[in-house]
């Protein structure tokens, strides 16, 4: 039987000079539409059953996040970008290449759970900039982390060691 990564690798497809020249893009909407995504939820679920809250980051994060919400039967919490909650908001500033952005949390996204077990999820971590915002949000708003985890870690960029560096489990299953 073939390895669910190495049949998530086969799907994966790359797309040069997107979203700007000398970028090598990963595109994965070619393994969202097929049956191995279902695979790859089962097997997190396995994995992260115990936690209270699964933690996606916009947008691809929801996809992830909300159908292993769903698969483990626990709330899905978005982190958005600013200005897209409608309630109150803890919201945290980080470095871009070209700037800065910054993302939100509702600050009562853990309501009525005590020290809450949360599960950061996104397709992908690089620099790791925008998940090292997620997980001080998800501090922030009384969450402690069990891990971070994406399908895709870019390693030359490292992103995985600054989540490392504030105590953060990271668990990606291919890496490039």
């Amino acid at each position: 039987m073939e390895k669910l990564e190495e049949k998530i690798k086969t799907l994966i497809r790359d797309v040069p000079d997107f979203p700007k020249k000398g970028i090598i893009f990963k595109d994965i909407t070619t393994f969202l539409n097929t049956s191995v995504f279902s695979e790859y939820i089962d097997f997190l679920a396995t994995k992260y059953k115990d936690v209270d809250f699964v933690c996606g980051i916009e947008s691809r994060g929801f996809i992830f996040g909300a159908a292993l919400a769903a698969k483990i039967k626990k709330g899905f919490v978005p982190v958005r970008k600013q200005g897209k909650l409608p309630f109150t908001t803890v919201s945290e500033k980080y470095a871009l290449e070209y700037g800065f952005d910054e993302i939100e949390i509702h600050i009562d996204a853990f309501r009525d759970v005590k020290n809450p077990k949360v599960l950061l999820i996104d397709d992908l971590i690089a620099t790791g900039g925008t998940s090292e915002a997620a997980v001080k949000l998800i501090r922030q708003a009384g969450g402690n982390i069990v891990a971070a985890v994406f399908l895709i870690e870019l390693t030359f960029l490292e992103g995985a060691k600054k989540l490392k560096e504030i105590n953060v489990n990271v668990d990606s299953l291919i890496k490039y």
